[in-house]
């Protein structure tokens, strides 16, 4: 008998052609491993006060691209709720920005980005304007030797798809590093372009799409890890 997973994905489902990849490609790679699974949209505004109730029933979050959300906060929450309580998690492009914005508010405890009237869509002290647009574009990526992506994909530099205008300021990386997290990959110029939280069981923020490059002859070796991790942590849970 197939296993079942259920993926809480948070975002504002739009049909635009990243949500729709992002439904297709979990729906692949589970029918690629063997997998059930129940793919449900949660709106950011839905969680923007207590989400512990309507997050725990799911085995595994992606936070998906975006931005702007209708709640910037509820995707922090969100967030926060994978990071605290160890739920297999993926963030990409406006789910990547928006785990270095939860770590500014609740691992720096900055106040200002708690405030409901915080704007993170334009440049700020942690997300920074790409010193040139990724919107639709491929690019080369640089992976850490002895990060969990490095293991998943086996290569040391790979290409992926890319459809954003905002990355992680580069003078905010340090102070990620100390508190845990890895940068797993960057583009050339060294810039971040992954993260990963090793303490967790999969934790994993990507600037670029794994969605955009998954099909079914060819699943994404980034998504089927993240779902036998879901799958692993789903059997933990009962």
């Amino acid at each position: 008998m197939k296993s079942m997973i259920k993926i809480g994905v948070i975002g504002d489902y739009d049909g635009r052609p990243s949500h729709i990849a992002t439904n297709e490609a979990i729906e692949h790679c589970a029918s690629y491993l063997g997998l059930q699974q129940e793919t449900q949209w949660i709106p950011t505004d839905s969680i923007e006060n207590d989400c512990g109730q309507s997050l725990k029933s799911f085995d595994g979050l992606w936070c998906a691209p975006g931005s702007p959300y209708k709640s910037a906060q509820g995707a922090m929450n969100g967030i926060q709720f994978a990071r605290e309580h160890n739920y297999p998690f993926i963030g990409t492009c406006g789910g990547f920005q928006h785990v270095v914005l939860e770590f500014a508010r609740d691992i720096l405890d900055l106040p200002e980005i708690n405030k409901m009237e915080f704007d993170p869509y334009i440049p700020n002290l942690f997300i920074a304007a790409l010193s040139c647009s990724l919107i639709g574009e491929s690019r080369s990526i640089l992976l850490t030797k002895g990060t969990r992506v490095a293991q998943i994909y086996g290569v040391k530099q790979l290409e992926e798809r890319y459809n954003c205008n905002f990355g992680l300021n580069h003078q905010f990386r340090d102070q990620l590093i100390s508190h845990g997290f890895v940068v797993a990959g960057t583009d050339k110029m060294g810039d971040t372009r992954i993260l990963e939280l090793p303490q967790n069981i999969f934790f994993i923020a990507t600037l670029f799409q794994p969605q955009l490059s998954s099909t079914r002859e060819n699943p994404h070796k980034l998504i089927l890890a993240y779902l036998k991790s879901v799958e692993a942590f789903s059997k933990q849970k009962i």
